[in-house]
């Protein structure tokens, strides 16, 4: 009993704050910590099942975020038809070859056992591969790239509804998390960590660079949306009737009829931004409910509990019979999985793909703290953690600023420490981040809401 209260008691702060955000500051930005809050959730409860299940490292989480992202581009993006007229097909054919080397690379390995032609053989078929991509793809290429470069430059997606993108996402990262844990599961813990890092740099530099796939650094905007648009909202009677209703009190004092048609559109521009992000919540919500009666399910089946034995002892499980290396690349799989749905829900959240914003301190580092602070090995103290780090990210400069101009009130507005504390507000996060950490790892180590075992 005293664990659930424990978890509502935090759950019961957690929304307290947020609400505080709304009457303090405005209902959109608590909203958008909100949103952001449960995007992060999902991010925490993917690095949770491979860490707290498992026990993997896993350093690439930015990587597999970015491949959500552009799934959201592939699938939502309408196809650019004069792209695939100069270079489409050559694309096409690119896949072959690319399917071709793998089925040739599984049948050399298949047929040959470890000797010189097996690695002669697979050596011959990359390089020969990679020569043959190139002839293909290069003129390809540089003519999809040359195609309306401002507004388009690239071929493009397949037109459907974004949301279509969190399973495509989903499917993106998982089919990376296959091919990276094929390689290096078998290896160290600090090895899986270090392959993990680098592919994830491999992706965003792809993705980053290779323009004709989703515009690179132009970034892609104006992406479909699952909600309505505010501007649409704006211009809906039953809307309008409803944000009259909703403050017609205020509004009866108003007595000119000019001043009170323009207090209600005034009302109407701020409640749209507040309906859409409602509308967005409550999508978000719905995916963090799903994968939390799923993973909750799954810790504590006989599935759940063989991830944790093999996690705290893996020689005794070897021994029982376990494959372990196949269980490590089950949960790798699915972990990563999360991750991509939580790339592409936040895509779909902004509106837009920027490769240049996938950093490791956002979308690795500090996914990681959420989970350490949370308490991993528990889904709610991952999705807790994912809440407290967002909010403390995004509150801490407005908070930094407040204090800072409260100390500070005696001192003139030119006064050269006033305006070195003010110019430093963007930096007291990682203060507060840091500090935050080591806090909870000296006297709560095992996070907010630790790992609880369920003994049946």
């Amino acid at each position: 009993m005293r664990k659930y209260l424990n978890v509502i008691s935090a759950y019961t702060i957690m929304l307290g704050l947020i609400i505080l955000v709304g009457f303090l500051q405005s209902w959109n930005v608590a909203l958008s910590i909100l949103n952001f809050c449960l995007i992060s959730a999902v991010m925490t409860m993917g690095a949770n099942i491979q860490w707290g299940y498992a026990g993997l490292i896993n350093f690439g989480i930015m990587g597999y975020t970015a491949l959500g992202g552009l799934a959201a581009v592939l699938v939502s993006v309408p196809p650019v038809r004069e792209a695939w007229q100069v270079g489409g097909l050559n694309m096409i054919l690119c896949v072959f070859v690319i399917t071709f080397i793998v089925f040739s690379i599984r049948y050399i390995i298949k047929k040959y056992k470890k000797s010189n032609q097996r690695g002669f053989g697979i050596t011959f078929i990359i390089i020969a591969g990679i020569i043959i991509l190139r002839l293909i793809s290069a003129p390809a290429i540089e003519s999809i790239e040359a195609v309306s470069p401002a507004t388009t430059g690239f071929l493009g997606g397949l037109g459907l509804p974004i949301m279509f993108s969190w399973i495509v996402g989903a499917f993106f990262a998982g089919a990376l998390a296959f091919i990276i844990g094929k390689i290096a599961l078998g290896l160290r813990a600090d090895y899986l960590a270090i392959a993990t890092l680098l592919i994830s740099e491999i992706v965003i530099a792809v993705v980053k660079h290779e323009d004709w796939l989703a515009r690179g650094v132009k970034n892609v905007i104006g992406l479909k949306r699952p909600v309505p648009y505010e501007i649409d909202l704006q211009s809906k009677e039953w809307f309008i009737n409803l944000i009259a209703k909703i403050n017609n009190g205020s509004l009866n004092l108003i007595s000119g009829t000019l001043e009170k048609q323009a207090a209600l559109h005034q009302l109407v521009i701020e409640a749209s931004t507040v309906f859409v992000k409602l509308c967005y919540a409550g999508l978000f919500t719905i995916v963090v409910v799903i994968l939390l009666i799923i993973t909750q399910k799954a810790l504590y089946s006989p599935w759940g509990r063989m991830m944790r034995a093999i996690r705290d002892n893996e020689e005794a499980a070897n021994a029982m019979g376990k494959n372990v290396v196949k269980q490590h690349l089950l949960i790798f799989v699915l972990g990563s999985a999360i991750v991509g749905i939580a790339g592409a829900m936040m895509v779909t959240h902004d509106g837009l793909f920027t490769p240049g914003s996938y950093r490791p301190m956002r979308y690795t580092f500090l996914i990681w703290v959420m989970v350490i602070i949370g308490g991993s090995g528990n889904n709610f103290g991952a999705i807790l953690g994912g809440f407290a780090v967002w909010f403390v990210w995004i509150e801490a400069a407005p908070f930094a600023e407040y204090i800072i101009n409260l100390l500070t009130s005696g001192l003139a507005e030119n006064n050269q420490l006033k305006e070195h504390l003010i110019n430093s507000v963007p930096y007291f996060r990682y203060l507060m981040m840091g500090t935050g950490l080591l806090l909870i790892m000296r006297y709560r180590p095992r996070g907010i809401l630790p790992e609880e075992i369920k003994h049946s």
